[in-house]
């Protein structure tokens, strides 16, 4: 189904590659003539080059500095950013930037909480010049997709799905603070990523979704790290033979294979998706030149695609639903044994219960949000369970379209109806079933979802608490297909069915009815609405001359996500408490750790008050002494004390700031791993003054409760170095070394200030 290259590649007038190889040269001129050009101009011909360079204001394409022409935030989101920028200098929004409340739309969650951050994004909107989308009106991709996307254009999203690449505009999903550079007119910097194309080919079988060809190509790409931190680029002649909406259910799921961006080249049925929506203008046809050159290429047969499967607990663990009918046991087996890793072993924790009369048996099954909320895969869930029962036992079936106008067409065109004849429930648009504030199956149950990621917790369940459910990825055909065999599970090309394909008709007129549009001017009379839950961003310090971090949580896991760093769901209505969240920190993967950063912090916090850290934290006392005897000139105005947490390599998934932020306010200064999972968390850590600190892996020379000596890490920052000296502080001072990889001036301007907020401050 999916291959790779095992170098780079080049395209040929879009439908021929040619690998890198010995002969390469000679092909070329074969086919070429004399005039071939290098690889480095050869790749100038990607389309994701020619919008980079469209958007680069530095002068170089090696080092970017990108200016987006809109942004989006949601409503776990936008109350940190906003506050961010206006501790750092905001006046206005200088470009479109939409706030949609998709989130936190569950108001009765935490009182009056949500409904708070609702009323201070709609007084922010009409005070800076933004537009508001209201709880329920859309998910905050869908209304991205419907009325901001352009061809030729980029889009900066402080969401991880932040995928727009199907409609021609590249979209980018980052932490908060990348958000707030733009709204101050500063950039966001970048070195010009790797390309690689991926090759589409063939026609997909009847049944097959978006979600199976997505979750194919993540299985593949993702644990080699093939495309990580670059943008993959759609090519091929299979592309025409795909719907908008079905390029979009695979685009907004590259997220999850760790790329940075997407594209994809355009044709008249993305013009068609423009004309519909009433924007025809923002289509850009977009080609590849006739020789582009890849940095690798995915090669992607999709005549050869099956029904596909993500198994508990990630997005790439991946089978054919066929292959898991097949070895059911077996795989269930291995799938437990994964298990282990992921929850620790704090909850016991079976699959194999799931089988009945041979068969697996699910409880849940949701279509939802931006990767299955989408048109055509409700109407081909209604077309497959038309006139059938889901039963009356276990099984559920939420649908939750992506947009009010989705849900307005389904209404028209009769498929509401029809699903809800099932026995399924259908519901407003909302993103809770994707990171566990919704739907949320009973404990020890197997859900089924057209979402987005499945890692533990997503479904709500709660490890400390003893409770665990666990979620499977698959496409909208596949669960309704499953929904129709009343939960056992089902392939969509095992069922005899006639899909309609209805023609999708965009009715305006809701936004304009309900959506707050300012159309870019400011009203600075406008007074912000604030909530008792929503807290300015506490002081922060900046980096001190020598540092001494307690390690305070240590993680072996191969990889930890952003969820794990700091959870989803509930802890949701405290984004705008950077304290209140804080509480939560590492909550489902190391209990213990707010308490022991809250002890160390408490130390940082005497010494800046003048006061002496030792009376406040004796355990420090020890430490101090046999530093100071090694280095006598270290004193409480030279040295910051903090905690640091170790993980080999934290930061897959969501681009919440939080999940550096958060350790930030209970005193954290550092991270170290062996590598940064994603971009966006590592830059996360650097806008709030955190050092992402690298050791080498397999030579750990620490374990947590361990203390860390770092002389002289200012002037190492301020002089650029590479190797930084460290020292575990025991018996003796055994020296080790620490990396901090690239960093560009103005993040180290960051880290020394302490964070963006003091950096801006400073500046201004």
């Amino acid at each position: 189904m999916i291959q790779l290259s095992k170098g780079g590649a080049y395209l040929i007038n879009g439908n021929e590659v040619i690998e890198d190889g010995a002969d390469i040269a000679a092909i070329l001129k074969s086919k070429l003539g004399e005039n071939v050009p290098s690889k480095k101009e050869a790749a100038k011909n990607t389309l994701a080059y020619e919008i980079l360079e469209k958007h680069n204001t530095s002068g170089s394409m090696d080092k970017l500095k990108v200016k987006f022409d809109k942004l989006t935030s949601h409503d776990i989101t936008f109350v940190g950013i906003i506050q961010t920028a206006r501790a750092s200098g905001l006046e206005k929004f200088p470009i479109p930037y939409v706030l949609t409340n998709c989130h936190n739309s569950l108001c009765a969650v935490g009182g009056t909480i949500n409904e708070d951050d609702h009323m201070f994004g709609l007084t922010c909107a009409k005070k800076y010049g933004g537009i508001y989308v209201p709880p329920h009106q859309a998910v905050i991709h869908q209304f991205a997709r419907e009325m901001l996307a352009g061809g030729g254009k980029m889009i900066l999203g402080s969401d991880s799905h932040t995928r727009y690449g199907a409609l021609g505009t590249m979209a980018m999903g980052e932490g908060g603070p990348e958000l707030v550079k733009q709204l101050l007119d500063k950039t966001y910097d970048i070195n010009m990523p790797g390309v690689v194309g991926v090759y589409m080919t063939g026609e997909p079988m009847k049944g097959v979704g978006p979600q199976d060809v997505a979750l194919a190509i993540i299985g593949e790409v993702f644990g080699n790290g093939y495309v990580k931190n670059k943008v993959m680029e759609f090519v091929g002649p299979g592309i025409s033979n795909l719907s908008a909406d079905f390029r979009i259910g695979i685009d907004v799921m590259t997220t999850e294979t760790t790329c940075l961006s997407s594209i994809w080249k355009t044709d008249d049925k993305i013009k068609e998706f423009y004309d519909i929506h009433g924007r025809s203008a923002d289509f850009k046809e977009l080609n590849p030149g006739n020789v582009t050159y890849y940095d690798g290429m995915i090669y992607v047969n999709l005549s050869e695609i099956k029904p596909m499967i993500a198994m508990p607990f990630h997005p790439s663990n991946t089978y054919t639903i066929e292959e898991l009918n097949a070895n059911l046991l077996d795989i269930l087996d291995e799938c437990e044994k994964k298990a282990l890793v992921s929850l620790g072993g704090q909850v016991e924790y079976s699959l194999k219960d799931k089988v009945r009369n041979g068969k697996l048996y699910v409880e849940q099954g949701i279509i939802a949000g931006c990767a299955g909320g989408g048109f055509e895969n409700i109407c081909a869930a209604a077309d497959i369970l038309r006139n059938k029962s889901i039963g009356n036992d276990e099984f559920t079936l939420s649908v939750y379209p992506a947009s009010t106008p989705i849900y307005m067409e389904l209404a028209r065109n009769g498929d509401l109806a029809d699903l809800l004849g099932t026995g399924a429930i259908v519901k407003t648009a909302f993103c809770g079933p994707c990171f566990g504030a919704g739907d949320t199956p009973a404990n020890n149950a197997f859900s089924i979802r057209h979402s987005t990621r499945n890692f533990p917790n997503r479904e709500g369940s709660k490890l400390q608490n003893g409770q665990i459910s666990s979620v499977a990825l698959m496409d909208a055909r596949s669960i309704a297909a499953t929904a129709a065999n009343k939960g056992f599970l089902t392939s969509a090309t095992d069922i005899d069915v006639e899909y309609k394909n209805p023609k999708y008709f965009f009715d305006k007129s809701i936004y304009e009815n309900r959506v707050f549009d300012s159309k870019g001017i400011p009203d600075p009379d406008v007074e912000i609405q604030f909530g008792p839950n929503i807290k300015d961003w506490p002081e922060m310090s900046a980096l001190t001359d020598n540092l001494v971090l307690k390690v305070v949580a240590e993680i072996h896991d191969p990889v930890t996500t952003t969820d794990e760093l700091i959870p989803s769901g509930e802890t949701s209505s405290y984004r705008s408490n950077p304290l209140g969240l804080a509480e939560y920190t590492l909550s489902r993967k190391d209990p213990g750790y707010v308490g022991r950063a809250k002890e160390v912090h408490v130390a940082e916090k005497a010494r800046i008050a003048g006061e002496s850290p030792e009376e406040a934290f004796p355990e420090i006392k020890s430490i101090m002494d046999k530093i100071k005897a090694s280095y006598p000139d270290i004193n409480n105005t030279n040295i910051g004390i903090g905690s640091a947490i170790f993980a080999v390599k934290p930061g897959d998934g969501s681009a919440r700031e939080q999940a550096a932020s958060c350790q930030k306010v209970l005193g954290g200064w550092a991270n170290i791993a062996n590598d940064y999972a994603t971009k966006r968390y590592r830059s996360n850590l650097i806008n709030w003054g955190m050092l992402p600190f690298l050791v080498k892996a397999g030579e750990l020379p620490f374990k947590k409760g361990d203390y860390l000596f770092v002389p002289g890490i200012k002037e190492a920052v301020k002089n650029k170095n590479d190797s930084i000296r460290a020292f575990v502080v025991g018996d003796t001072l055994k020296e080790f070394e620490l990396k901090l990889g690239e960093l560009t001036d103005d993040e180290r301007k960051i880290i020394l200030e302490g964070c963006l907020i003091n950096f801006y401050r400073e500046n201004n």
